[in-house]
């Protein structure tokens, strides 16, 4: 990554760290699940509300983590709205080969947008896990799983 990439994706963690878009319960989810890294302890719940056609109309969160685990959850949130839920499978597949280092987001055709700021991730192997965790909840939520663990 170089250091003008370096710093954009500094900055734009930062931001979603500290000013976490769509952080809130959600009443009346349709789906919520919880989601646990034990490694480091970042802990979030994710909700969720699904339209007849399948499309994704409001997603939140809550919990505590790291910055790169709030940020991506923040992120995740402000991109999964309005998305079909074969979207949001297919960005989170994207999204979980690009920061385990199996997708180049700048060779590989992709869908992620603004989410390529995590690709740095990769360089980060214990941080990984940090950064997928809020996918792997909302993946969850989304099949009707009420928990899911990164381990």
């Amino acid at each position: 990554m170089n250091d003008k990439m370096s710093q954009l994706y500094q900055q734009v963690l930062l931001d979603h760290n500290k000013t976490p878009r769509n952080y809130r319960e959600l009443e009346n989810a349709d789906q919520e699940s919880l989601g646990y890294n034990p490694l480091c302890g970042d802990k979030y719940k994710v909700f969720v509300n699904i339209d007849e056609q399948d499309i994704v109309t409001d997603v939140t969160f809550i919990g505590d983590g790291c910055a790169i685990s709030k940020a991506s959850a923040s992120m995740m949130t402000n991109i999964a709205k309005g998305k079909h839920v074969d979207e949001i499978d297919s960005l989170y597949h994207q999204f979980h080969d690009m920061v385990r280092g199996k997708l180049d987001p700048d060779t590989d055709p992709n869908d992620l947008g603004h989410l390529k700021i995590f690709a740095g991730v990769r360089d980060l192997p214990a941080r990984v896990k940090c950064a997928v965790l809020s996918w792997h909840t909302l993946n969850a939520a989304i099949k009707g799983k009420e928990k899911v663990s990164t381990e």
